[in-house]
This record gives structure tokens, C-alpha cells and sequence, in this order.
């Protein structure tokens, strides 16, 4: 990846500046106004990875949850952290190719009209995470200053949403330039405070209780563990990759695209899932917990609790500002005719709906969210395949028509049968294989409940598998005016 160095302000373009609202849309970043190096990816995925949700969730939650020992939960953290990474590795490397934001790439794939399909999953998958993250934020502001004698429940929620969410919004206003500053500062700081949060939290770790844990068998305990990682975190990104590497210049080294994609999204979950695994002995309650991050303030020094919320929700909404940037793309492509900023402002009002409920509406999170990430990560996974074996087969050597991307009478048409029926089918069958323990997702899993593979989570390997080799070969035999080269 070599060592890289950050273009100065200057050789910022008029459309994307920091603490500027970013002008581009959905359009191909011109030639003129590519900037930046590989290196600043790994600012913007390690800062979006570097939540306090790794420990919690992940780790200690994902071990009770699932039944795993510990060198099981390790294997299954790492394992499912790089695997649903290389995903958004690959997929970045479309963004410097095309300078087209990824659900608008995702055209070649599924037709101009036909890609509505997979862009609105997409955008309710992103609503859906920034509406969670916030929701955590809140609920971590509210327990902390709860531990700091603030005790009126309902308003320290209100003040922590207020926060999060007019942060959120107002760093996704302003657009690509500002998020990858912001994202830098981050990575430093967060990485700073949840090395001393980790450091404190040692003693918490119960080496006896560890030992004592349960062993569980692949097919039913780790392959859904797996599962769950890939979907929350490699899977949950893979439908934003290119939307921070367009503006990368097209002659950027593809292996740092990727490398430094890989490496800065994967090297902080690693951790922090190793960290929670660790603390699964003394905190197997985090599995059925309301409010996970909060509860692992309950150890903390009293001195250290303002800085753990501010790693805390910092970490979080680093994550959510990605989120609501490119969930306001996928609006656009979606064919709403506004200018991006306004995407985003219509995204917040549905940040903020969907964050009244979950905080004072709904009296569970753990269940409901991850009954959210199988069922919404099978229909994401199944997308992913497809693109990337088009990107395979017929993007890396002949890149994209960038004017056609947009022209449904254009070279990739308005359906691309191809792509949509291997969607469709990977979805059916992925969803047909997977099991949701939250009554809300209880309708999955019409195949795997009364077999061998009930709660397994096949269905989002199935769903990949399917997706990739059905799409390869229906594009073989079908008519082809989409996978003629791009450029003479």
C-alpha cells in the first residue's frame, strides 16, 4: 500500500471543499476534479468502524447469543470481519473506475429501471442503520448521565438524540471533502479513548468464566455467528464502497484502493470483537440487553464515563454520517430530482421518525436488530455477488459507459433480465434458509425451520453463491448490448 500522504486543501475542487456543501450529485466525477489518495480510505472505514458496537454486539453479544467458547468467537469475529471487508475492497475499486456513486454502478448490473429494486433495499438498509446508531447514542448518552446524577430518563434520551442526529445530518449536508476530514480526526481520537476504555475494562475479564463457556457446532453455532458479523459489518458498507472512492483519481493504485479499504474498515472490529469475546464471561446479558453500550458503562470510573460517551457516541455517528451521505445518493438514483443536500435533509426526517420509536416506542433492540441485519443482509449479499461478477466478467478490462449509466435507452438498457432474475432467485432462496428469532422477521426461514439448517444462516452464504453463478451465467446467454465493451 506505501506510504501515502493526504492532498493538501488546495487541490480540493470548487464542487467538494471542506466544511462546504459537497455540489455534486449522482453525476461521474469529472477528470478535473478527482482528488485525493488511497490512504484516506482507510480514514474514512476505520473511523466508521470503530464503534464501541464491536464489543458489545459482536463480541460478547454474538458469543452469549449463539452459544460460542472463546476461540470460537474469535475465529468467527475475524473470519466474518475480513470476509463481508475484501466485499467492500473489491467494490471500491468500481468507484475510481466510473466516479459514479455505487447504486448508480449497480445500473450495468440490473438495467437503468431495473436497478430500482436493489437501490430502494439499499436505502432502507441505510435508513435503517442510521436510525439504529442514533438510537444507540441516545440510549448511551442517557445511561451515562444517569451515572453522572441526571437522572430524568426521558430527557437525557431527548438531549443524546438532539445531538447525534443534528450532528449526523449536518456533517452528511455538507458532503464527501468534510466527512473524510472528520473521519481522520476521528480514527485518531476514538482510537486513543478506547484504548484507556479497554485498559479499564481488563479486570472485567473472567478467565474462569471464559473456560466454562459452552462449545457449539459449525452448522448452528459459528456459520450463523459468521453470518451475523459479515451481514452487520462487511455486508452493511458493501452498497456504499464506491461512493468515497469516486473522487479518487483514475490513475490511484488499484491495490491501494483496496488495501487501504480492507485494512482500515477490518483492523478496529478485529479488536474490539477480540475485546468483547473476552468480556463474554461476565457479560453474557448483553445478548437480550436494551441498551448494550450503555450497560458497558456500568464498570467504569466515574472520571472516565464523559470520555467513554464521547467515544462512545462519536464512534457511532462516524458510522451513521457515512450512512445518511450515501443513503442520500441512493435517493437520487432512486430518480427524486433534487439536489443532494436536500436528499439528505429528507433522510433526516426519517432519521428522526424512525428514532422515536425505537427510543420510546419499542422496548427491546438487540433482537429486533438483528433479525434486521439476516433478513436485510441476504437480499444486500445476493446484490453484492452480482456486482462484483459483473465487475468481474465485464467492468475491470472495458470499465463502465458512464453516459449510459444514466440513458435507459443506453447500452445497459432499462431491465437487465440477467441481473434480476439471479436476484430474485438468491433472494427467494436465501431467505428461505435463514432464521430470525425476532417476531417481526418470524415469516423467514420457510425452508431451514423444520430442517437440520434452522438457525444455521445459510442463507446468506446460499444467497451470495446463487447470486454470482446464476447472474455469470444467465449474462453468457442472454442478450449481451450490456457487457459489449465500454470504450472502443
Amino acid at each position: 500500500m506505501g506510504t501515502e500522504v493526504l492532498d493538501p486543501p488546495g487541490a480540493q475542487p470548487a464542487t467538494d471543499r471542506v466544511w462546504s456543501i459537497e455540489t455534486n450529485g449522482i453525476n461521474p466525477i469529472p477528470d478535473a476534479e478527482r482528488h485525493g489518495r488511497p490512504l484516506e480510505l482507510f480514514w474514512v472505514w476505520c473511523a466508521a468502524n470503530i464503534s464501541i458496537l464491536g464489543i458489545a454486539f459482536y463480541g460478547a453479544a454474538v458469543v452469549a447469543f449463539y452459544q460460542l467458547n472463546v476461540v470460537q468467537g474469535i475465529i468467527a469475529g475475524i473470519i466474518g470481519t475480513v470476509a463481508g471487508f475484501v466485499l467492500v475492497g473489491f467494490i471500491s475499486l468500481a468507484g475510481k473506475w466510473s466516479g459514479a456513486p455505487t447504486l448508480v454502478l449497480s445500473r450495468a448490473s440490473f438495467g437503468v429501471l431495473g436497478n430500482a429494486l436493489p437501490t430502494l433495499i439499499s436505502y432502507i438498509s441505510l435508513v435503517g442503520w442510521e436510525i439504529a446508531l442514533v438510537a444507540l447514542s441516545a440510549l448511551a448518552t442517557s445511561t451515562v448521565l444517569d451515572r453522572l446524577g441526571y437522572h430524568a430518563a426521558t430527557g437525557s434520551k431527548i438531549a443524546g438524540f438532539v445531538v447525534a442526529a443534528g450532528a449526523t445530518i449536518a456533517v452528511g449536508l455538507m458532503g464527501h471533502a468534510t466527512i473524510v476530514r472528520i473521519q481522520t480526526f476521528f480514527t485518531w481520537a476514538f482510537a486513543a479513548l478506547t484504548v484507556v476504555f479497554m485498559v479499564l475494562l481488563l479486570p472485567q475479564i473472567d478467565v474462569h468464566k471464559l473456560a466454562k463457556l459452552p462449545t457449539t457446532d459449525f452448522l448452528h453455532g459459528m456459520l450463523p455467528a459468521i453470518s451475523i458479523i459479515v451481514a452487520g459489518l462487511g455486508i452493511g458498507w458493501v452498497n456504499t464502497a464506491a461512493d468515497y472512492s469516486r473522487y479518487l483519481p483514475r490513475s490511484s493504485s488499484s491495490r491501494g484502493v483496496f488495501g487501504w479499504t480492507v485494512f482500515g474498515a477490518s483492523i478496529a472490529p478485529i479488536i474490539l470483537i477480540v475485546f468483547g469475546v473476552l468480556l463474554a464471561g461476565k457479560n453474557a446479558g448483553l445478548a437480550s440487553s436494551a441498551n448494550p453500550i450503555g450497560d458497558l458503562a456500568a464498570p467504569l470510573p466515574t472520571w472516565f464515563l464523559v470520555p467513554y460517551l464521547i467515544v462512545a457516541v462519536g464512534g457511532l455517528l462516524a458510522g451513521a454520517v457515512l450512512d445518511i451521505y450515501s443513503s442520500g445518493l441512493n435517493l437520487l438514483t432512486l430518480g427524486v430530482g433534487i439536489p443532494r443536500y436536500q436528499s439528505v435533509a429528507i433522510d433526516g426526517v426519517l432519521l428522526v421518525t424512525g428514532n422515536i420509536y425505537v427510543l420510546f416506542v419499542a422496548k427491546n433492540f438487540v433482537t429486533p436488530f438483528i433479525g434486521f441485519l439476516v433478513t436485510l443482509g441476504v437480499p444486500l449479499t445476493a446484490w453484492a455477488a452480482i456486482f462484483l461478477v459483473d465487475m468481474a466478467l465485464y467492468r475491470r478490462r472495458a470499465g463502465y459507459d458512464e453516459p449510459a449509466l444514466y440513458d435507459a435507452n443506453g447500452r445497459y438498457g432499462a431491465f437487465n433480465l440477467a441481473g434480476l432474475i439471479a436476484f430474485v432467485v438468491a433472494v427467494v432462496v436465501g431467505l428461505g434458509l435463514v432464521t430470525s428469532f425476532s417476531p417481526v422477521f418470524s415469516w423467514v426461514g420457510w425452508w431451514a425451520k423444520k430442517t437440520v439448517f434452522a438457525g444455521s444462516g445459510l442463507g446468506i452464504l446460499v444467497a451470495f453463491g446463487v447470486g454470482g453463478l446464476l447472474y455469470g451465467g444467465l449474462s453468457l446467454v442472454l442478450p449481451k448490448r450490456a457487457n459489449a465493451p465500454a470504450r472502443a
